[in-house]
């Protein structure tokens, strides 16, 4: 697993239940990493600020990806909400 994300061919030894789990914290991490870049952002200077916007919009596109693949799941803001709440005790 490299920076809390699993690889695609260790997805696949998943069952459905683990994978919509996988998914779930990758929404989470995704989040996470949006709010950081947005942060960096208001203090970043010169050419750091292209660097934070080119994060802020790759972060974004990941997101709305993995929001997509849930909705398709079916995945609801309330299992979102008790994996972070489960992730974070």
């Amino acid at each position: 697993m490299l920076d809390g994300y699993m690889q695609e061919s260790e997805l696949e030894n998943l069952d459905e239940r683990e994978k919509e789990i996988e998914l779930i914290k990758n929404i989470i991490n995704t989040r996470r990493d949006l709010k950081n870049v947005d942060r960096n952002f208001e203090y970043a200077q010169d050419d750091l600020v292209d660097y934070y916007i080119y994060q802020m919009k790759a972060n974004q596109a990941k997101l709305n990806y993995l929001i997509k693949m849930a909705k398709m799941k079916g995945i609801t803001v309330d299992m979102i909400n008790d994996i972070k709440f489960r992730l974070s005790s």
